[in-house]
């Protein structure tokens, strides 16, 4: 139960993240200690960022759902590759979605 505590705190933090994007002035990054993109929309960019992020969370907290079967459970599998899968799919949806449709052409 613990687990899942911690494992919910941390979907929270990720959902916070979006609701920042929202409301941030500035383009929201991705990468840490990296500058964003020359972005073209800043406000429809930010939104985006934020529906990505929030929609992060709560996966992220569905995938934690394993963690409330037990200490000794097989299923914690499942959270653990279903979050590698998602954070790759994540970088994805980032590069070739949001990043192509708000960064300034040159």
């Amino acid at each position: 139960m613990q687990a899942f505590l911690i494992w919910a705190l941390v979907s929270v933090v990720f959902v916070g993240f979006g609701i920042r994007s929202f409301f941030s002035k500035d383009p929201s990054g991705f990468w840490a200690n990296a500058d964003t993109y020359e972005i073209s929309d800043v406000p429809r960019y930010n939104r985006a960022m934020g529906k990505m992020w929030c929609v992060f969370g709560v996966l992220f907290l569905i995938l934690g759902i394993p963690l409330l079967a037990g200490q000794n459970s097989l299923l914690i599998f499942l959270s653990v590759f279903g979050v590698m899968i998602w954070v790759i799919g994540l970088m994805i949806v980032y590069e070739q979605v949001v990043c192509k449709k708000y960064r300034k052409k040159r």
